[in-house]
């Protein structure tokens, strides 16, 4: 399986099985439509009006040498069963939900406003302990491990959030682990001390922020119904000042913000280097939700951010959009790239009460719930479910050029729209397969550059 298309002058083709992406002519481009579907010997005759009968040879030439040598045309007889469901019930990631409680209102919260369709609560030090003890217990051979502070407002328990770090720095040892702990956060409460701890001690920071002033605003208030945006940038641009290791600002763009470059722009513009903007995934019923004849609109919105991409790095003011970094020298494993992010497998989230979840995004829906850490026993019934849910089960997946890049897709997001974790969000893979080629347009039109 091949896929192949165009960024202005720029002619690409990916072969979906190897991983290689090719730049090539418009000859080789053009040739590629008939390649497969028609005599060879046929297919200069086709193209004579266009193209010079010897350099049609000589292309057919280069094609053969890459299909000849894995490059082209590739099967993907290397995916086995094994690769695809045979990773066991190791668990090496954790959504520690530090707070069902949050300061802000925003309207497009999956989380109801940080309660979770539940009592607001905190989680306290006790439970925060022995949901680490269940990751390193249930890691198995894994080394590296993670756990990310969610809420709510992780903030609001910071407290315990720092007892809890310094609690997995030593339990740590006893398993022969490394925890990377991240945390993510409204930026509300952010003042000097908590951003030095976690400069310290975090890997990782998600900081919250959908951009222009009036587009955070319309969505993301504090609970007295006020803006959000002059308090939260302060605070960001002191905290990334001093910023060491790895963070995202991270917004969300709706219907209300179809314009979403713009954001991205302005973030740049005022000194965020690494930045990530999503689209909103909520009941279509709501008037800021993305519909299907949007898509368009927001293809030629990637087309705009792939431009400001090239034109800061052009002049030197190079920033990172986290839907663009694609690696093509390695990339991940295969498991990783026919499953995604281990939700419901190798990934769990727990709440302040203990109760344990596939995701962060399936917290509350009591059909979701795998346990308690109070119960001692955890059984993870949905882990066939969800170890089944890659994409050669997926019937829209199986098919697609996309499918070693976006794994597949979000489980919650396919659940939440489709009520079935094997059925893709429609336009959620659209606006992915986009991102894809946004991002391989980038590095062809940077290697070409060099």
């Amino acid at each position: 399986m091949i896929h192949k298309y165009q960024y202005k002058d720029q002619y690409i083709v990916m072969d979906i099985n190897s991983g290689a992406v090719h730049v090539v002519n418009e000859l080789i481009f053009d040739i590629l439509d008939q390649y497969e579907s028609t005599e060879k010997a046929a297919i200069p005759g086709l193209l004579s009006d266009k193209f010079p009968e010897e350099e049609i040879r000589e292309a057919l030439e280069d094609i053969e040498y890459l299909v000849e040598n894995g490059m082209l045309y590739t099967d993907d007889s290397q995916v086995t069963i094994d690769m695809l469901e045979g990773r066991g019930a190791v668990i090496k990631a954790m959504c520690l939900h530090a707070a069902h409680d949050c300061n802000m209102t925003c309207k497009y919260c999956f989380g109801d406003k940080g309660a979770f369709e539940g009592v607001r609560s905190l989680l306290s030090l006790e439970t925060g302990k022995k949901a680490i003890d269940f990751l390193l217990e249930h890691s198995g051979s894994r080394r590296n491990l993670e756990i990310d502070f969610f809420g709510g407002e992780p903030l609001m328990n910071f407290e315990v959030v720092k007892s809890l770090v310094d609690y997995g720095r030593e339990a740590e040892k006893v398993y022969g682990k490394n925890i990377r702990f991240t945390i993510t956060t409204n930026g509300l409460l952010l003042d000097d001390d908590k951003a030095d701890y976690i400069n310290e001690n975090m890997d990782n920071v998600i900081l919250s922020i959908d951009g222009r002033p009036e587009v955070n605003d319309n969505m993301r208030r504090t609970c007295n119904d006020k803006g959000t945006y002059d308090i939260i940038t302060k605070n960001y641009l002191r905290f990334v000042e001093k910023r060491k290791g790895t963070y995202y600002v991270r917004g969300t763009f709706t219907r209300e913000n179809l314009d979403f470059s713009e954001d991205v722009r302005h973030l740049v513009d005022k000194g965020f280097k690494n930045v990530s903007v999503e689209p909103v995934v909520t009941d279509l019923s709501v008037g800021y939700a993305l519909q299907d004849e949007d898509a368009e609109t927001l293809f030629q919105e990637y087309d705009k951010l792939t431009d400001l991409y090239l034109e800061y790095a052009k002049e030197g003011k190079k920033f990172e959009f986290f839907h663009f970094n694609v690696d093509l020298n390695q990339g991940p494993c295969v498991v990783k790239r026919v499953s995604g992010c281990g939700a419901g497998t190798e990934y769990v989230a727990v709440s302040p009460e203990g109760d344990i979840y596939p995701c962060h995004q399936f917290v509350g829906n009591p059909d979701f719930k795998l346990g308690n850490l109070y119960d001692g026993n955890f059984e993870n019934k949905w882990y066939d479910k969800f170890n089944q849910a890659h994409i050669y089960n997926k019937e829209k997946c199986r098919d697609c050029w996309a499918k070693f890049y976006c794994s597949g897709g979000c489980h919650a997001n396919a659940y939440h729209m489709n009520h079935d974790i094997l059925e893709p969000y429609s336009l959620g893979c659209e606006l992915e397969k986009k991102r894809i080629e946004c991002a391989i347009a980038i590095k062809a039109v940077l290697s070409c550059e060099e």
